[in-house]
């Protein structure tokens, strides 16, 4: 492999030391109050796991501790992608040892390569130095935590020594071990990820791989994206990951907002989702009306969305295509539609109408404006409403989607799940009209985040209560 490494001076001393480099990826992470305060070792450790698949449900990644759904929800989305529709096996669910090395390794790097951007650029890892030597002679070694067991060492042939601890290793010095490796190409990034598969399982190895999205991205260019560059990725208060960090991972692109398109406020121009995303996103928070998920992110080009709550990222999934099948027309119209009506009001001033059907390639004449404005408006009150404008010039559209299908529910968190042990929830969903007089479901908040996409899904899950966001 034609890498060129280089390696964070380490010195014997404190930590504090590290490269510019790692300082700007840290301050970027973390905020600058690291060199002050420091990271608080509760916080530092919740970070400090690797990508480690459950037992019970071999496709899906276990998170220990709240703070990193933020990298590992991404991560299992595209995992569920490439499981799903990338590989030939009958039973996706049933993913040998080989297949989670291949399929883990593949979905890094394509998240990797959708940061590089197809700019000819190169990619970097962010990596450490093992052995002997690693500070104070400690051998820092790859793989995940070591299971309990009575069994002798020789009976895990797949497990590796466990890494030093985080409270042990610490938030500085694990900083002062990190190096950055360069790789020219595609081909060369595909191998080092490969070799590299006990590292992203060990406990470091979400953080590792996130700095490696960083430093693949480059580090001014997400200044760029981030409406607010003095914002830690990582709250430094509950180690919740920020949108941006989210839209990085899933698009490539580290802006803060969720809409269509860039917007004007006050002069300030802040950037939003510009092409239509691999997986989707939505969020309880839309239900709250406290934004609005573009189209980009709610009809990705595969039936996977993560789903945001408060305080975590869950997945929720299906393998029904027709639900991602491209925008008909009444969808097009909505989209442009609420893109002169960015407060999401459900409706645009009376003005505004010549150029929503101007953008529709719609009749647009003036004489032919004013009398829809008579009948979309018979009041009077200067406004046209979403709806009564969908009925008129997109009346009885089929969407193609079936009134029912199966579907899956994804949370990482032991904690969250039946037995604590991490499994998909199965359950089927339905997709109503408004006027269709089926029995409502109970009123849950996975249903509210799952109704921003569609208005009237009702849920029937096959386990006695339904899947958790949290």
């Amino acid at each position: 492999m034609n890498a060129r490494s280089e390696i964070v001076p380490r010195g014997n001393r404190r930590a504090m030391e590290m490269s510019d480099l790692s300082r700007d990826v840290v301050d970027l992470v973390w905020g600058k109050q690291w060199a002050s305060g420091g990271v608080s070792a509760s916080l530092f450790r919740r970070w400090t796991q690797g990508f480690v698949f459950s037992e019970t449900e071999h496709g899906a990644l276990e998170q220990f501790e709240g703070g990193p759904c933020a990298v590992i929800a991404p991560v299992q989305a595209f995992l569920l992608k490439n499981i799903l529709f990338n590989t030939e096996s009958s039973n996706w669910r049933d993913v040998s040892e080989d297949e989670q090395r291949a399929v883990l390794c593949s979905t890094l790097t394509e998240i990797l390569e959708s940061a590089c951007g197809g700019r000819g650029a190169s990619f970097c890892l962010a990596s450490w130095a093992r052995g002997k030597g690693s500070p104070d002679g400690a051998d820092i070694q790859d793989g995940p935590p070591e299971p309990e067991s009575s069994q002798p060492a020789d009976a895990h042939q797949h497990q590796q020594p466990t890494a030093l601890a985080a409270e042990e290793l610490g938030f500085e010095r694990f900083h002062s071990m990190v190096h950055k490796k360069t790789l020219k190409n595609v081909a060369e990034l595909k191998e080092a990820m490969l070799s590299l598969y006990d590292t992203w399982r060990n406990k470091f190895g979400v953080l590792l791989f996130l700095y490696s999205v960083i430093l693949t991205k480059g580090i001014e260019n997400i200044k760029n994206e981030i409406e607010d560059s003095s914002e830690p990725l990582i709250d430094p208060i509950y180690g919740h990951g920020s949108q941006s960090l989210i839209n990085l991972l899933v698009t490539g692109h580290a802006v803060s907002n969720v809409w269509d398109g860039d917007r004007e406020c006050s002069g300030m121009k802040l950037h939003g989702i510009h092409e239509q995303a691999s997986v989707g996103f939505l969020t309880l928070m839309e239900s709250l009306r406290y934004c609005t998920v573009g189209s980009f992110l709610k009809s990705p080009r595969f039936p996977i969305w993560i789903l945001g709550s408060e305080t975590h990222l869950s997945v929720f999934f299906t393998k029904e295509m027709s639900l991602v099948a491209p925008e008909s027309p009444a969808e097009q119209a909505r989209r442009v539609f609420q893109t002169f009506d960015p407060e999401d009001n459900g409706f645009i001033p009376d003005t505004l109408l010549e150029d929503v059907m101007k953008a529709l390639d719609l009749v647009s004449e003036p004489e032919y404006v004013n009398l829809m404005k008579s009948k979309l408006d018979p009041e009077g009150l200067g406004i046209v409403l979403l709806g009564p404008f969908l009925l008129e010039f997109f009346p009885d559209q089929d969407t193609g989607i079936p009134d029912s299908f199966p579907v899956y529910h994804y949370n990482g968190l032991k904690q969250s799940n039946h037995n604590e042990k991490v499994s998909y929830v199965e359950g089927t969903a339905l997709v109503l009209g408004f006027e269709d007089p089926m029995v409502r479901t109970d009123d849950t908040p996975i249903k509210r985040c799952l109704q921003t996409k569609w208005p009237y899904v009702e849920l029937l899950w096959t386990t006695e209560r339904s899947p958790s966001l949290n």
